[in-house]
Formats: structure tokens, sequence, C-alpha cells
């Protein structure tokens, strides 16, 4: 009854928070690769599986479903991001069991926007030479089963952002926990909080300024402080239900709002169907305000739909080999493309 008592009062606060969303300060807080998703397998659910996702890509979305790892498992992904704007994201990661119900993962996420070439106010045209912008974040994680119905986990994250000579980093957090019940275990509520940190700033040697004062006989180099961003922290609530499940087929139903501080309000849904024990076929949509509408005041790039295929493999002995590709539409751009294998061992 305590624990009962315990998730309800999250439960009750996390949604107090989540109807506080701010639309009006879109596009204010920075370190938005945050929000991007870069594995595979939820993607193709468009991230609606927040109360239902097991191992590493639940260090996402929800870090109470690393705690599902049954012993070690590895992943890598791979994001054609915005396809034909050269932006892509690689991702691996590394999770194993912890004495008898905990978990300890490792992620790491690059993003990579090519050679930008260098232009100046004289030289509007470049020629000068290029740059390679380079944003990545580290998290180290630590879930853990509490019961046989609740589980729970944290992440701490270290972001990155630079440039060849401005560059910024910082710290966060992400919170989770899951809670299973109903007949079979078939119905999963979940809620997890998500880049929780303080703000960051940008410095380097591209922020100073040469100039000569009037009456100086020497220039003096001033260096210029930018100003502080937020980090786009949200509130994610979901729920999973089991339609079918039998010997052959699983089928499960996914739901989630998610409360952004810095921009619109969604609400997501997705299925996935496990046919067998080697085919998974997934679909999924992500709404908010004015998407149906064809308005032009959306805070995203995603015009919903996302679609996905797995394929499970033996790997030998008990180890199994997954292969996930997912596929989302996007406005102005051609999709985003994402391919992921896991090993589970």
């Amino acid at each position: 009854m305590k624990k009962h008592t315990l998730l309800l009062l999250s439960a009750t606060l996390a949604i107090g928070t989540a109807f506080a969303g701010n639309p009006d300060r879109a596009g204010s807080a920075g370190a938005g690769q945050l929000l991007i998703n870069p594995w595979a397998a939820s993607n193709g659910l468009a991230g609606a599986n927040m109360a239902s996702i097991t191992g590493l890509e639940s260090t996402f979305s929800n870090v109470a479903g690393l705690a599902f790892v049954k012993k070690n498992e590895l992943a890598f992904a791979n994001s054609m991001y915005l396809s034909g704007t050269g932006i892509s994201l690689n991702s691996v990661g590394f999770a194993t069991k912890v004495g008898d119900s905990g978990v300890l993962g490792l992620s790491v996420t690059s993003m990579s926007f090519g050679d930008i070439s260098i232009t100046t106010e004289d030289l509007p045209e470049g020629g000068i030479g290029s740059f390679s912008p380079a944003f990545s974040n580290i998290g180290v994680t630590y879930s853990q089963e509490f019961s046989n119905a609740i589980y729970g986990g944290i992440t701490m994250r270290i972001v990155s952002e630079s440039i060849s000579n401005v560059r910024a980093s910082g710290v966060c957090f992400d919170a989770g926990i899951r809670y299973i019940t109903g007949e079979d275990d078939r119905l999963k509520f979940g809620i997890s909080l998500r880049n929780v940190g303080a703000p960051m700033r940008y410095a380097g040697d591209g922020l100073t300024v040469t100039a000569t004062p009037q009456g100086a006989d020497q220039g003096l180099t001033v260096f210029q402080r930018s100003e502080k961003y937020e980090l786009p922290s949200l509130v994610n609530i979901g729920i999973s239900l089991d339609v079918v499940s039998n010997d052959n087929n699983l089928v499960t139903a996914n739901a989630q709002f998610v409360s952004n501080s810095f921009t619109k309000d969604q609400v997501g849904a997705g299925v996935e169907a496990a046919l067998g024990d080697k085919l998974v076929l997934r679909g999924g949509y992500l709404w908010e305000q004015g998407l149906l509408t064809a308005s032009q005041d959306v805070s995203t790039a995603y015009t919903g739909p996302a679609g996905g295929i797995g394929i499970n493999l033996p790997a030998g002995g008990d180890a199994t080999l997954k292969l996930d590709y997912s596929y989302r539409t996007t406005n102005s751009f051609n999709g985003t493309h994402t391919l992921g294998v896991k090993v589970s061992l």
C-alpha cells in the first residue's frame, strides 16, 4: 500500500507539472541535441513507448527500462537526421547487470554536421577554410528493480557543444519510474523527468574583440560574455497495454504525453507487433497543436507519422542479435532514417 501511495503521489505531482508547458518560450533553450532520439526501435514508434521500452534505448526516454537487461547488452545506432542536410547521429551503449536487481549503463551520442565554410564580413563567399561543429553527450545510468512491479533509474549526462573557437559544456540529469500491473502484467505506467540541470554558457576565443579605445595608443582584446541558456527539460508520462499476448504474438499499444518546458506539449501513440520470435513491426504518431492544420506555428520538423521494422536473430547460445530500422517523416526535408544493432549476451 505504501508503494502504491508513493507512485500515486509521484504521478499527481508530475501531471500537475506537465500542464505547465509554455510555447511562448519556444527557441529560448539550448542543447537541442538532447531532444533528438538517436535509437532505431523507439523512433519507429515516434518515441511513444516510454512506458514499455527496455534495454539501452530506454536511456533516452525512460531510464527505468534499463533495469530489464538480463545480463549484458551492447547497442549501436546511426541516424540520417533530416535527410538531405548532411546531419548524422552516431550512438553506442553498453549495459551490464550489477548485483541481483541493478543494471549499470553507459551511452555516448555524437552529432556530426560535416564541414562548414568559414566566412567573414570581408570574405562572405568563404575560401579561407572550414570548421566542423561537434555536439555530443555522454550518459551514465543506474536502474534497479525495487519489486516485481516497480522499477526506477537515474542518469547523469555530460553535454558538450563546440566549433573551432567557441564551446559550451554542462551536466544534466534524467530520472524515471515504471509501474507494472494488471492481468499477466499487461498494463504499464511510466513517468520520466529529463534534461534537468544548470544553465550552460558559450565561451572561447571566438567571443573576443580587438579594438583601440579612443585616445589609446594600443589595441585591447576584450572578452565578451555570452548569455546563459537553459536546457530543454521536460516531463514525460506514458501508458502501455499488451493487447495480444500469447506464445506466438505480442501486440502492444502505447501512448504518452510530453510536457516541454520551452515549446508546445505533445501527445503520441504507437503500436508494436512482435510476430513470432523474429519479426517486429512498429508504427507511431506524435502530435502537437497546429500540426494537422498546416499551421506555420509548429515547433518541430517532424510531421507526425513514424514506422519501423525489426528482425531478431540467434547469435549462438543465449545471445540474440537485433536489427532495427525506422523512418520518421519531416517537413521540408526527406525524413529521418535510423539503423540500429543490438546484441544481448
